[in-house]
């Protein structure tokens, strides 16, 4: 005689443990909240993390870089950082500044010290540089798109193309010229692994970084494009536009996080523990906690 409720609970078990592993490898558990930590800023970009967790960001249009500290306190960085776009804190504790107003790479001291890497003549022979992200070995990595800013003279057609870099031993190399235009970088410095978004094109594209810094194995990792993007320790990728999608390390969508804002443009894991998301929204800045910690 066959036990249809042995069967059915045996069902029953297996659901659950299954929907129970699905839902722990979530990044953000359900119902967590998003926690607004600052606004009354113009436009918000670039967060980075330095190794205390005290999150950086930017104030692009008003030319500011702020600290939010592990504190929860707010305080200017600086208030002329030629208008900061992107921004990364390298394994060496310099904060990384894509400085478009004169198409420069800057970098700081986590003291206020700055030194003009990219372009210190200020001659215009990139559209702008917007994201940045820096291997452990120094390597640094960055796009060069064009969004007109109303600051600018003229118009930043020289270069025709909108781009990934490498820039090494203070010079800029060119990586990959057929995108669109690229903006969001990422990459992994274990896995020797670099995440470009070409937003122009919706879509995100994963290479293998090669011994001399260079890019490879090129493959369409996701149709979805981002403005700005992270990982975690499990691999998995943050983007960003219409609030946050989370991808696993192999592009399969886990989820989507709403944030009450018309654009969501960067994101980065902060905090004390590193397990917390912070993001630059529109004109404020938000945060939430995860399940997960930063890949650093």
């Amino acid at each position: 005689m066959i036990d249809f409720r042995s069967i059915h609970l045996l069902f029953l078990s297996v659901f659950l443990f299954f929907g129970c592993d699905q839902h722990a490898k979530l990044p953000i558990s359900e119902n967590t909240e998003i926690i607004k930590v600052a606004d009354n800023f113009s436009f918000t970009e670039g967060p980075t993390a330095d190794s205390s967790g005290n999150v950086y960001f930017t104030d692009q249009p008003n030319n500011r870089i702020y600290k939010y500290d592990i504190e929860g306190k707010l305080s200017v960085f600086t208030d002329s950082s030629g208008r900061s776009n992107g921004l990364y804190i390298d394994h060496n504790q310099n904060l990384w500044a894509c400085a478009d107003g004169k198409n420069q790479l800057w970098k700081f001291s986590l003291d206020g010290e700055k030194e003009i890497i990219l372009n210190p003549s200020g001659e215009v022979v990139f559209n702008g540089p917007n994201d940045v992200w820096v291997h452990k070995n120094g390597n640094l990595y960055f796009t060069d798109p064009i969004y007109q800013r109303p600051y600018w003279e003229n118009e930043h057609d020289t270069v025709g193309h909108q781009s990934i870099y490498l820039l090494k031993n203070e010079k800029a190399i060119l990586l990959d010229s057929t995108l669109v235009q690229a903006n969001g970088v990422v990459g992994s410095s274990e896995e020797d692994l670099l995440f470009v978004a070409d937003i122009g094109d919706d879509k995100t594209y994963r290479y293998k970084i090669n011994n001399m810094g260079e890019l490879e194995d090129k493959k369409l990792f996701v149709s979805q494009g981002s403005d700005g993007m992270t990982l975690d320790l499990e691999g998995n990728l943050y983007l960003t536009g219409n609030g946050v999608d989370i991808y696993d390390k192999e592009g399969n969508f886990l989820q989507h996080l709403d944030i009450p804002e018309d654009w969501t443009a960067n994101i980065c894991f902060g905090g004390e523990n590193f397990d917390q998301l912070f993001i630059t929204a529109s004109k404020s800045l938000y945060r939430i906690k995860t399940n997960t910690k930063a890949v650093r």
